[in-house]
């Protein structure tokens, strides 16, 4: 295998002459890089991606911290970042975490041992023990799909306003019997929030009853299922429902599917966050559309700024949301009887 020591002695140059050359050191002579270039080429030499590392003291490696890979949300916003990653000539190390504390700390651990050279964390909470652990690895840190009260650059939408919209285009279809399947009570990034802009819209509205309208889930479709049972059980004569995750609304489409329930003519349906099946399902899914390869893409672009650019990032960066309308909402023209309110 090539060295660079054969390429130094074919150029008849320093071993520090060849990587000065390999590095663009501006304090090389124009004669003595091509002679390097020039041997390079005869000699099919590749310089080793470990021994490059060292020079620069980096490792051309970020690592990202993902709780689920098996859900689509996360393939597309980590399609954003390894496409940037990859233009931009680096690799990407993937952790799937399975939301497991335990495991989240051991891949900080790894990470740390594979001296990346950033990481992006997703989705999930940042607790005082990923803090912590994230910043012995001191290196530049950024959060996609996510937010914390520590001081890492986030990039995520604004769920509580997306929320609001998305429950205030049923209302304004007519539909006031409406309620929400949203995610966990306990997660302040898409929980909570997405809870608060459901409530407000329906407050403004004038609609009663707003806790009994609101059932919990895990953002997965089985638990979409579960909720819609429980939800049309407290109100029979429901019109619409609004799910925390497009996996979510399916569940409620293919409740309604096995019950005889027709959407959207029986039952208006509206998902959020836009993965690809959304526009696969029968009818396609209504749905807030979280701009998910370019959260993917605006993380990996601020994390490799900071690292290659020593670029500083703060605070949270909302990208945009938007409303899709596609099949599973109908309007209601005669508003439902008051009484179905109380």
């Amino acid at each position: 295998m090539t060295t660079i020591h054969d390429v130094a002695k074919r150029a008849n140059v320093s071993i520090s002459t060849v990587s000065r050359v390999l590095n663009n050191s501006p304090l090389v002579t124009a004669e003595k890089r091509e002679r390097v270039l020039e041997a390079i080429r005869e000699l099919g030499y590749q310089p080793n991606a470990l021994a490059r590392g060292l020079i620069h003291r980096r490792t051309q490696t970020i690592g990202v911290l993902i709780p689920d890979v098996s859900n689509f949300f996360f393939a597309e916003v980590f399609r954003g970042m390894e496409d940037v990653a990859h233009a931009r000539g680096w690799n990407v190390m993937i952790c799937n975490t399975d939301g497991d504390p335990r495991r989240m700390l051991k891949y900080i651990e790894v990470l740390r041992e594979k001296r990346v050279d950033g990481v992006i964390f997703t989705s999930e909470p940042v607790s005082e023990d990923y803090y912590r652990a994230l910043l012995k690895l001191e290196v530049p840190v950024v959060l996609a799909a996510t937010t914390s009260g520590y001081d890492f650059p986030s990039i995520k939408v604004n769920d509580e306003q997306a929320s609001f919209e998305a429950a205030n285009y049923l209302i304004e279809q007519g539909h006031r019997n409406l309620g929400m399947i949203a995610g966990s009570s306990h997660d302040p990034i898409a929980g909570v929030p997405r809870v608060a802009g459901f409530r407000r819209a329906l407050q403004e509205a004038g609609i009663a009853d707003i806790d009994r309208r609101i059932v919990h889930g895990d953002y997965r479709f089985e638990s979409g299922k579960q909720a819609t049972e429980e939800l049309l059980g407290r109100f029979p004569e429901m019109t619409a429902i609004f799910a925390a995750s497009d996996e979510m609304a399916l569940g409620i489409i293919s409740y309604a599917y096995e019950r005889g329930i027709r959407v959207p003519e029986e039952l208006s349906v509206v998902g959020f966050d836009n993965v690809k099946i959304a526009q696969m399902s029968n009818p396609p899914l209504t749905t807030v559309a979280q701009p998910l390869y370019q959260i993917g893409e605006k993380a990996a672009d601020c994390l490799l700024d900071m690292i290659t650019k020593t670029v500083e990032h703060k605070g949270l960066h909302y990208l945009k949301h938007q409303l899709i309308v596609r099949g599973t909402v109908k309007e209601i023209k005669q508003l439902t009887d008051e009484r179905t309110l109380k």
